[in-house]
């Protein structure tokens, strides 16, 4: 479907004009045109006019974000500034381009009292073409600094703004250096995360403690102190659930070093979502001049719009970027599930296959397209209600009554969390079609009755699991926030330097976000593995483990201490 939308505007015409670019009369400029009905001065051949002109290009719409201008198609753009009519004419006459509407005659603008309606305004800046889309842009483009400032409203007081992107010009060099070494320090703690995960629990644990500690001698809340004791005894009773937490990260790094190209599939996924995100946005500006043409009664000019049933195909559109957004992700996590299995399903890791990544994205497009397209379709139908809520909710911002707003805001929380639950229930579905190579909804509800049966060790891998990975990214941050104060220690003015380093630190969070996230859809997969081994296999001759050694220890000091 997504195919017939670009199709649609192509066959239309929406994709001609935009790339060609067309004048107020509906001409597509660089071809032969029909007659539009009821447009004069529509039908011309414009083969030898190549070029869009708008006559007056500072004429921008700030709300629509729009040029307001008539445009004409010409067949040169004004290489220097015409401050006369007699600079149009000489112009018209030496070049063959007329910059004036197509009815006036070149050698007669001086003295058409026409001139001051449908000739360029004066003086006329010297422009050029672009390289792709054929319209005549001023070199000199101040007059666009009003339209930047309503697009990107920042602060009112300009020289801020100016010596912040002079600080970021300055510092491009040393802002691409830091963004690399964050990226290095994530895939390094992926390796590494297996020898301080231990300590990074402990902390966890140790802060829990004196927090509740804490809460003893202050007595701030009953109800919040209660919680915090609560919690201490959780971890006190589910201390060797913790401990199987700290053997899937030993694990986790394992496959790591058996999977090297695991690092690669967040770049993989971005590259696919780049390239999505591109194509979507190059058809949704073919939709903003496909359709029928429509005068505008407020300039007359000539547009094209959607109308009809054909006005709802943006929506449409809309929808398949989150749909396909989805998707991409739910593929990425497939293919790491059916290596991860793979990996953990082979006794021998020596004999494992040479690509398993590439074996497991084989399996994913020739069998379980159709198991990821419905788990993300599924995760559609709960965001789309969400986000149109938080439009709903912005659009009524200071309008809507107190209890408005607060069912409003608990109905966006409510879809949230179904949606945080369906995207963990979608991966360990994923995980079990892997491993048992069944339909979306039979791994569902196989995985989701697996981790029912497993909840506290759920439970423990979750809290505790999350938390090493926040200080994971912590970590990664707060080093190349340290290196870029060392490096940016330079400049004198904070202003200088603060948004070169905010750039700095959101890349560097952005960047283990999508490493370490990684490293917790290996986690997940492992326990699921870990949780189906348990369930089929006791150790005994014909009925052996398949978990790594780590994992056995673990497991063994559970079941022999009568832990579930």
């Amino acid at each position: 479907m997504r195919e017939n939308i670009f199709g649609f505007t192509i066959a239309t015409g929406g994709a001609a004009r935009l790339v060609f670019g067309y004048d107020s009369y509906g001409n597509t400029c660089g071809q032969r045109n029909e007659q539009i009905e009821g447009v004069r001065l529509s039908g011309l051949d414009q083969t030898d006019k190549k070029y869009v002109f708008f006559l007056d290009p500072c004429n921008i719409d700030i709300v629509q974000r729009k040029i307001k201008s008539m445009a004409l198609c010409v067949s040169v753009c004004p290489d220097e500034e015409l401050k006369t009519y007699q600079d149009l004419k000489r112009f018209a006459v030496h070049n063959g381009s007329e910059l004036c509407s197509y009815e006036l005659a070149g050698h007669k603008y001086p003295s058409l009292p026409e001139r001051f309606d449908k000739c360029p305004k004066l003086p006329v800046p010297p422009s050029k073409s672009l390289p792709v889309f054929n319209r005549c842009t001023p070199v000199d483009i101040s007059c666009y600094a009003k339209f930047a400032e309503a697009v990107v409203t920042f602060v009112s007081d300009n020289s801020v703004l100016h010596r912040l992107i002079a600080g970021v010009m300055a510092s491009k060099v040393i802002i691409v250096g830091l963004c690399l070494l964050a990226l290095v320090l994530s895939m390094i703690l992926m390796v590494i995360i297996r020898y301080i995960s231990a300590v990074l629990v402990w902390i966890f644990t140790a802060t829990v403690v004196l927090g509740s500690l804490g809460e003893l001698t202050s007595c701030l809340s009953w109800a919040y102190f209660l919680a915090r004791v609560i919690l201490l005894l959780l971890m006190l009773f589910m201390r060797k659930r913790v401990a199987l937490t700290i053997a899937l990260f030993h694990v986790a790094g394992k496959v790591f070093i058996h999977l090297p190209l695991l690092t690669l599939q967040p770049f993989c996924t971005f590259l696919a979502l780049l390239l999505f995100w591109f194509y979507w946005s190059l058809v949704l500006l073919f939709l903003g001049t496909t359709g029928n043409p429509v005068q505008n009664e407020e300039t007359g000019l000539t547009e094209f719009r959607l109308t009809g049933p054909l006005q709802y195909m943006t929506w449409y559109h809309a929808v398949g970027l989150i749909w396909i957004s989805e998707f991409i992700l739910a593929c990425q996590q497939m293919t790491v599930a059916g290596a991860v299995v793979t990996y953990y399903f082979t006794r021998d890791k020596n004999k494992l296959p040479v690509t398993p990544i590439l074996s497991s994205s084989l399996r994913l497009m020739r069998y379980h397209l159709g198991t990821v397209a419905k788990g993300s379709f599924i995760i559609t139908l709960v965001k789309i209600p969400r986000l149109f809520l938080m439009y709903v909710h912005n659009q009524l911002k200071g309008k809507e009554n107190a209890c408005a707003r607060c069912m409003l805001k608990t109905c966006i929380c409510c879809l949230w969390c179904l949606e945080k639950c369906l995207n963990y229930l979608n991966q360990n579905a994923y995980a079990a079609t892997a491993i048992n190579s069944t339909s979306f909804c039979t791994s569902a509800r196989d995985a989701f009755v697996i981790l029912v049966e497993n909840a506290l060790r759920v439970a423990a891998i979750n809290a505790v699991g999350d938390f090493v990975l926040f200080l994971g990214k912590i970590l990664i941050v707060t080093s190349t926030a340290f290196a870029g104060v060392l490096l940016l220690n330079y400049q004198r003015d904070y202003a200088e330097w603060v948004l070169p380093l905010i750039i700095v630190c959101l890349f560097a969070f952005l960047v283990a976000h999508c490493f370490l996230s990684m490293f917790e859809i290996v986690v997940d997969v492992l326990f699921l593995c870990f949780a189906i081994d348990t369930k089929y296999n006791d150790g005994t001759p014909g009925r052996e483990f398949y978990m790594d050694k780590a994992l056995m220890v673990s497991y063994a000091k559970i079941w022999y201490t009568g832990g579930i």
